[in-house]
């Protein structure tokens, strides 16, 4: 295959411009159809994008333009839906997160790719960031030893995206806060430290803020404006522990809105060193040196991880790489996300299936 890929889009909302955003700054693809269901939307990206064939029907789409690989930028519940059409119609498929509802729909996916022999690549961001490289890197060099407790901290203050609609609607979105945004750090803490094996969760979930959405006091919104008629029935704060083998916990909390200061982070304990990270600020690691503690700040070089993300499925489509965030890995994120909620529900502990 040339390295002049042909890509459609599905999705022309606010993810899907930034996607499309970074495809143009990818030599070996071309952005050659555009499709989505709104009309102002479809036309306003395909004007700014210059992007000529554009459709409302997906399935259109993958039948008239010659596609070598589409990405999926539509509501959670359209992700497995659409990503296994891409795989029928023999394209690589590039999906954003969350995987999609379900672990189940994940697999299915997963099974669509390797029947087409297709690549199927997830929208993980936060592991193409130089910081969340140079960590890896770190850790796997043994600098932090044995890693024992992990904790993952994702708080937004006040930052329910579009307030009555689809991302509030657990029937289109699967849930709240925890799916949408805390998937990424999940997805993060787990690949920092090559831990991929959870086994029992205990968890709790909220909906403070939700359940008297028309009282909702905010400064913005990402995919506004707010919908006070609409519905609001996912969690808007989640909380809970994960135990992994050989005696290795994380603990998390995730949240979309909190009476508490806002900040993100992931710190990560090892009996030799310990790391903080994805917190905003350059990642800090704490350990001992010639009979000092001490602080060790690497430099790193950075890009647009919307950048990577498109340069390493273009690559991983001309068979020169692998995908950063694959498809299986996506399944086990999703098989903890399914725990979470179910212990959340029953108010115990339980395996993660």
């Amino acid at each position: 295959m040339e390295e002049n890929i042909q890509v459609g889009v599905i999705g022309a909302g606010t993810i899907g411009n930034v996607h499309l955003d970074a495809l143009k700054n990818t030599p070996a693809a071309q952005v050659a159809a555009l499709c989505d269901i709104n009309p102002a939307k479809l036309q306003t990206a395909a004007e700014k994008h210059n992007i000529a064939a554009t459709f409302a029907d997906y399935r259109k789409m993958l039948k008239e333009v010659d596609l070598d690989a589409v990405y999926v930028c539509v509501p959670n519940y359209l992700h497995s839906k659409f990503a296994i059409a891409g795989f029928e119609a023999l394209k690589h498929v590039f999906c954003e997160k969350p995987m999609a509802m379900s672990a189940a729909q994940g697999r299915a996916m997963v099974a669509a790719a390797k029947k087409a022999k297709k690549v199927l690549a997830m929208g993980m961001t936060w592991r193409h960031m130089g910081e969340s490289r140079a960590v890896k890197e770190f850790i796997e060099a043994g600098q932090v030893g044995r890693i024992y407790h992990v904790r993952v901290n994702l708080i937004r203050r006040r930052g329910i995206p579009g307030l009555g609609g689809w991302f509030t609607t657990k029937a289109m979105a699967g849930g709240g806060g925890l799916i949408d945004c805390g998937v990424h750090f999940l997805d993060l803490a787990m690949w920092l430290t090559g831990n991929w094996e959870p086994q029992r969760v205990t968890a709790a979930t909220y909906s403070e803020f939700g359940r008297r959405m028309e009282n909702y006091v905010y400064t913005g919104m990402w995919a506004g404006p707010p919908n006070f008629k609409g519905v609001f029935d996912v969690d808007d704060y989640a909380v809970g522990l994960v135990r992994f083998p050989g005696n290795c916990t994380m603990d998390f909390q995730v949240s979309w809105a909190l009476n508490a200061e806002g900040g993100n982070s992931i710190e990560i304990m090892g009996d030799k060193g310990g790391v903080r990270c994805a917190s905003g600020k350059p990642p800090v690691f704490f350990s001992e040196s010639n009979g000092h503690i001490v602080d060790i700040t690497p430099q790193y070089a950075d890009r647009n991880p919307f950048e990577s993300e498109a340069a390493n499925f273009m690559a991983s489509i001309l068979g020169k790489e692998k995908p950063l965030a694959t498809g299986d890995q996506a399944v086990i994120v999703m098989r903890l996300l399914d725990a979470i909620y179910k212990s959340a529900k029953l108010g115990r502990e339980i395996p993660v299936a």
